[in-house]
């Protein structure tokens, strides 16, 4: 029993420790046996073993992104989630696709537009309106080899397959003693889009935090868009990639290039000594736009999009906290039970003697997100606010 539990997170804990494994000596590498595929890309395995990388090193991350900055191609965030799937399906035959409207009307955001013809039905299958059901079908397929990817047309319809992302997707690798893995991939849009009402304005990652054995990134632009996605598909664990509605149309220049992105690394958005503040997915955008009026005001804010929701990359985390002694945590989520209390808890327990000043969290309201868009708005962390809580940190 004892190592049964051992590899039961097979590598996933609620936090990192503070040097995320991710900078271990050697890059986890998995073989899979490959197909040249049939016509439509899903004929049967001649046995070709092609090793691939679960995680990128951050030096092979930070020299992708240089190149990007001479060459490559730009794409809007939901084309380079399309064109990483496509990649991925090519190079591997056991990835599939699975959800509602995914097939030939190609995804509720054309996140899978055109994949249906070039993959097949069977690898892009379309589903009934039963997230419980096709969620666990995945599960299946993956404890069965295959590395599917299921969307949800809205991350609140996950709720409904609650029990399986909890009860299957997180456990099953322990409670079968290390037997199964379940390489899965859970995606979809979430968080608050212009006037979408309060079912469709989830923000599920505080719901999800706490399962065991699951994985959770947030994408926020076109490049680690694609990044995360290749690395959530070639990795081992179930993994749950949170996309935000409001993004999908940005546009960046991603390299020609190969690359992928570590899943247990935050990014370092804009280095700085005054402040550190914390946050991901939309609200780097809100960040950022406060960052420009601090700079202004004389504040040198350094600001990191931490990206692996869970586990936490305390190593970068620390070292700012180490330099700034100031922390301020921004989120969409909700307040209360958010990502945003998981990390201060975090940072009290691993850094608490480098704080000068309390850590503010600025988090959405506890309440359903309204229709009017003036309330939406109130509901959320706007900019003005982010800069009164630097300007009060900092005092």
């Amino acid at each position: 029993m004892a190592a049964a539990a051992s590899s039961a997170l097979h590598g996933v804990g609620a936090v990192a420790s503070a040097k995320p494994r991710s900078a271990a000596p050697a890059v986890a590498r998995r073989s899979v046996r490959v197909a040249a595929a049939a016509k439509g890309g899903a004929g049967p395995a001649r046995g070709r073993l092609v090793a691939r990388n679960a995680v990128a090193a951050k030096a092979d991350e930070a020299t992708a992104a240089a190149g990007s900055k001479s060459g490559g191609h730009e794409l809007l965030l939901f084309e380079a989630l399309r064109e990483a799937l496509i990649e991925e399906m090519n190079l591997d035959p056991t990835v599939c696709v699975m959800g509602e409207d995914v097939g030939h009307y190609g995804g509720s955001y054309k996140v899978t537009k055109g994949l249906a013809e070039m993959f097949g039905d069977l690898r892009v299958l379309d589903t009934p309106i039963a997230e419980n059901s096709f969620t666990g079908m995945g599960v299946g397929a993956a404890m069965k080899g295959l590395r599917p990817v299921v969307e949800g047309m809205n991350m609140g319809f996950l709720l409904l397959a609650y029990n399986q992302i909890s009860n299957n997707c997180g456990m099953l690798h322990y409670t079968s003693g290390g037997q199964f893995k379940i390489p899965i991939v859970i995606r979809g849009p979430g968080g608050v889009g212009r006037q979408l009402g309060a079912e469709h304005s989830q923000r599920l990652e505080s719901y999800f935090q706490s399962i065991p054995g699951l994985q959770m990134v947030a994408c926020s632009t076109p490049y680690n868009a694609k990044g995360l996605m290749k690395a959530a598909i070639r990795s081992e664990n179930p993994v749950v990639l949170f996309e935000h509605v409001l993004l999908y149309n940005l546009k960046e220049k991603i390299p020609d290039e190969e690359y992928i992105c570590c899943l247990e690394e935050a990014e370092m958005v804009r280095p700085g000594e005054h402040v550190t503040i914390l946050t991901y997915s939309r609200m780097r955008y809100h960040v950022m736009q406060a960052a420009k009026t601090l700079v202004n005001k004389g504040y040198d804010p350094e600001v990191i999009d931490i990206r692996s929701l869970k586990p936490f990359d305390l190593h970068t985390i620390g070292n700012s906290i180490k330099k700034t002694h100031r922390v301020l945590i921004v989120e969409e989520c909700m307040r209360t039970g958010g990502i945003g209390a998981s990390l201060r808890s975090a940072i009290i327990d691993n850094f608490w003697d480098y704080l000068d000043a309390p850590i503010m969290c600025l988090s959405s309201q506890d309440v359903p997100t309204p229709y009017a868009s003036t309330l939406e708005d109130a509901t959320v962390v706007q900019p003005a606010q982010i800069v009164a809580a630097v300007e009060q940190i900092c005092q």
